[in-house]
């Protein structure tokens, strides 16, 4: 009985360390690409006909430079108060992109490069300031260094926009072109009129096989 009780012990300790030496090879030898930091401005060794990063930032720079032109918004005596967010901005195309990476890309080159011209309001933080003036407004809290005022910030102008795509492929060869039109415009939230519009446009094509996530 001892004899077999040893015999049984040392098999299961044999299968126990050809277990941990099975897993310590599959983990240590396994094989892979390398990561590869790309230039965020430039076409990466994985590109298909969608909207990309290079596309996003020369399309944000290219609408921030010509909005910091136009006088209606960036030579005001008087700082206009603007929202840029994604919430009119409409993507109808064929592309899967995140619209906030557009919107928030654009608002932030903005607000640094005007120097004060341009004044914004933080509209997607609604939320987050009115929990904020609540807790001050009941003694919860006291009232902050800043200033108290009656309400937020009221905004003059809003932007909004729209991503559309035509899309043409080619059967036998599966190569896939698409062209990209993705618009901005500046709403006055009075009067309701465009006192600013910008266009960014493109075509690519490719034997595309690239998935957007």
């Amino acid at each position: 009985m001892k004899t077999t009780t040893k015999l049984a012990a040392v098999a299961f300790a044999s299968v126990v360390m050809a277990g941990c030496a099975s897993n310590s090879v599959r983990y240590d030898n396994a094989a892979g690409q390398p990561t590869v930091y790309t230039p965020t401005n430039t076409t990466g060794p994985i590109a298909g006909v969608g909207i990309e990063s290079q596309d996003i930032v020369a399309m944000t720079d290219q609408m921030m430079r010509d909005m910091l032109a136009n006088p209606m918004l960036a030579s005001r005596s008087t700082a206009p108060r603007i929202i840029v967010d994604s919430s009119y901005f409409v993507n109808e195309s064929a592309s899967i992109v995140n619209k906030n990476m557009i919107t928030d890309r654009l608002r932030i080159g903005l607000n640094r490069a005007s120097n004060g011209r341009m004044v914004f309001v933080g509209r997607h933080y609604a939320d987050m300031v009115e929990k904020e003036r609540e807790l001050k407004r009941s003694g919860v809290v006291d009232g902050g260094t800043i200033r108290t005022t009656q309400a937020t910030a009221g905004a003059d102008f809003k932007l909004g926009g729209r991503i559309s795509s035509l899309d043409s492929m080619q059967a036998g060869s599966q190569m896939k072109s698409r062209y990209s039109m993705i618009t901005f415009e500046m709403v006055d939230l009075e009067l309701g009129t465009i006192v600013w519009s910008g266009m960014y446009e493109f075509k690519k094509t490719a034997q595309d096989n690239i998935m957007y996530r």
